[in-house]
């Protein structure tokens, strides 16, 4: 293991263990289903989605960037910045990125289908961060690639994006209880779990809304912010409320899931 990867995996099991302690400890909301389910099919498909970015993404993203910077493409290398100007522009480029992306895959049926596994989640906490669909996550990794060889952005730049990333939708996703002034100050600066729990209403209104995973601005720059839920917190439904009685889904459910559900009445609306 190199020292990027040790890296990423260190931060990220960090997230994790401090997010689960904190739901344990302090929680947002009751559960409804059985968690030691629903954690078991999310972490088995997110070694699932490891296992096929390394095949088929061989030294991911980072490797775009390192081409395009040895190619000299991209608009940041055609112009001299500094270097904390360009890392700012990068980072604040590719979140803007991320935000329009999960935009299309709820406004385009056919990629509603692989992001709606990612909302059939019975509850919410921080394993529901890494719940993807395999296909969902090649799509990305290609966007991301194109995006940073078109952008030129420095490899050190796409490895903290990547891992600021994968930190905040394992904390934004969490079940945890935080003291409303601060989430009031926070979420002026990063999507909150209680701001981004909306997105995951049953209610296509608040469904598609707060599409941002690391910071708020898009969504109220766009119109896409919905500061509560209409029942608020605590009497919001977590889910997709088309799909009958709640079922909790291993790994063969959740990769067959685009091709058997149907798309309800959430897909292209704004």
């Amino acid at each position: 293991m190199d020292s990027e990867d040790f890296v990423r995996v260190t931060s990220y099991f960090s997230v994790l263990g401090i997010m689960a302690t904190w739901e344990l400890l302090a929680p947002r909301r009751p559960l409804t289903a059985s968690k030691l389910c629903r954690w078991g099919g999310n972490l088995t498909i997110v070694l699932l989605n490891t296992v096929i970015a390394r095949l088929f993404f061989v030294g991911g993203v980072a490797a775009a960037a390192m081409m395009a910077l040895e190619r000299g493409c991209g608009l940041l290398n055609w112009v001299e910045w500094p270097g904390w100007l360009e890392f700012g522009l990068a980072v604040l480029a590719l979140d803007l990125i991320i935000y329009l992306q999960h935009q299309v895959f709820h406004l385009a049926p056919i990629l509603w289908r692989f992001h709606m596994m990612h909302h059939s989640d019975l509850d919410l906490d921080v394993s529901s961060g890494v719940r993807f669909h395999p296909v969902e996550i090649i799509l990305s990794t290609m966007v991301k690639a194109v995006s940073v060889m078109f952008l030129g952005v420095a490899p050190l730049a796409v490895v903290i994006f990547e891992i600021v990333l994968n930190s905040t939708a394992l904390f934004n996703h969490s079940n945890v209880q935080m003291p409303l002034s601060l989430d009031r100050v926070l979420r002026w600066f990063l999507v909150t779990p209680d701001m981004h729990r909306v997105h995951h209403s049953v209610d296509p209104r608040e469904t598609n809304s707060n599409y941002g995973f690391n910071v708020p601005w898009w969504d109220r720059l766009f119109g896409t912010y919905c500061a509560e839920p209409a029942l608020g917190q605590l009497g919001m439904k977590i889910g997709l409320e088309h799909l009958g009685p709640p079922v909790c889904m291993n790994l063969f459910k959740m990769l067959q899931f685009p091709f058997v559900a149907t798309l309800g009445r959430y897909v292209g609306r704004t």
